[in-house]
């Protein structure tokens, strides 16, 4: 299986599993992402809007975690969790 299909197979589990979340409700309370309005650092420098995960125990549902797919930048996550 090539990388294509790899990482279309994993965007669809991770959909299918977003979807059904959802429907149990655990779209809040338990995971869950928020968005980061913009706003200018000390520097001067503008940061854009973005969003993020809500905090919990665990870096392995990051979106910068290996394997993990951020739907707000498109890019699959590539850091190894510590915790």
């Amino acid at each position: 299986m090539g990388i294509k299909a790899v990482v279309a197979a994993t965007i669809a589990l991770l959909i299918i599993g977003s979807a059904a979340a959802e429907a149990r409700g655990g779209g809040r309370s338990s995971g869950g992402s928020h968005s980061i309005r913009g706003h200018f650092r000390s520097s001067g420098t503008y940061v854009a809007p973005s969003g993020a995960r809500n905090p919990n125990r665990t870096q392995f549902d990051n979106y910068g975690t290996r394997g993990n797919y951020n739907p707000y930048s498109g890019r699959i996550g590539t850091k190894t969790p510590r915790y």
